[in-house]
């Protein structure tokens, strides 16, 4: 099993190419970000190149954050400024070598938004598609994003059914699900055809896998036992600055102590049931 490195999270603290490098120092096999438009995309490709990670995905832009905007593909009035918003992304993407854009839906509610995001999500696959680039929606929980248009993964796989886009998937963020929907095993299962990319923190603080009310042990090991190659995103809060954090051995199950016993890659700083068993904290 292998683990990307959110860096909206987790190195946040440093300039964009530097957190790509302590992702890597600290035995990330890829990254991933949020907004990193203000960092010349050169300069992300130089290090991606460097470190020889791949950077898995971003968001498009929040629109005005001043205003309380979190994403515009949803705002009926704003279809021009989302769809700039997607070329902007796809843009971005193709200089870094990123395979994957989450269009970022926002706070709205209705039929008319649901037809604009249905538009806005066409555009994007179509966009997006000539490059091999997935776009991704993400389902937020309703604490930590009031009045977002996207919240279940019911809604989400409805809108995937409704654009019929190959191109089109699920970001299944455990912390969300669980907070919105919770069962995840059996939705991981379910799922997992419309599943881009999945991403994981503790439930209800959102900080490392290793407090909370999920078995992320277990979580991990329905994931692998399913065939899910792609490497997981830790979307967590780190316990202080990133940078400082420290790295802690806890072998989790007799699955993991073999696997430690032949696995020839490097330790990771987040727990699986399946090879390395370092916690980031």
């Amino acid at each position: 099993m292998r683990f990307s490195a959110n860096l909206g999270f987790l190195w946040a603290e440093l300039p964009l190419p530097d957190a790509i490098r302590a992702a890597k120092t600290a035995g990330f096999d890829a990254v991933e970000c949020h907004w990193p438009f203000a960092t010349p995309a050169a300069d992300v490709r130089a290090v991606l190149n460097e470190t020889g990670l791949r950077m898995l995905g971003l968001n498009t832009a929040r629109g005005d954050v001043s205003a309380g905007e979190n994403g515009l593909a949803a705002l009926p009035e704003r279809s021009d400024d989302a769809r700039a918003a997607i070329d902007d992304a796809i843009a971005y993407a193709r200089a870094i070598g990123c395979g994957s854009v989450h269009v970022m839906a926002g706070f709205a509610s209705g039929p008319a938004a649901s037809e604009t995001l249905v538009a806005n999500l066409g555009y994007a696959c179509t966009q997006a598609a000539p490059h091999g680039i997935t776009i991704l929606i993400e389902p937020l929980n309703r604490y930590d994003a009031p009045e977002y248009f996207l919240t279940t993964t019911t809604q989400a796989i409805d809108l995937i059914d409704t654009v019929q886009a190959p191109n089109l998937k699920l970001i299944f963020d455990c912390y969300h699900v669980q907070l919105m929907e919770g069962d995840l095993g059996h939705k991981l299962n379910g799922l997992l055809p419309y599943i881009g990319h999945i991403q994981f923190a503790s439930v209800p603080d959102r900080g490392p896998p290793t407090t909370g009310e999920v078995n992320y042990p277990h979580i991990f090991e329905v994931i692998g036992s399913l065939g899910y190659d792609k490497p997981l995103g830790a979307e967590y809060k780190p316990k202080g600055r990133s940078a400082s954090s420290t790295l802690k051995a806890r072998p989790r199950s007799s699955i993991m102590r073999r696997s430690l016993s032949t696995a020839k890659t490097t330790m990771h700083p987040v727990a699986s049931f399946q090879y390395k068993s370092y916690l980031l904290t």
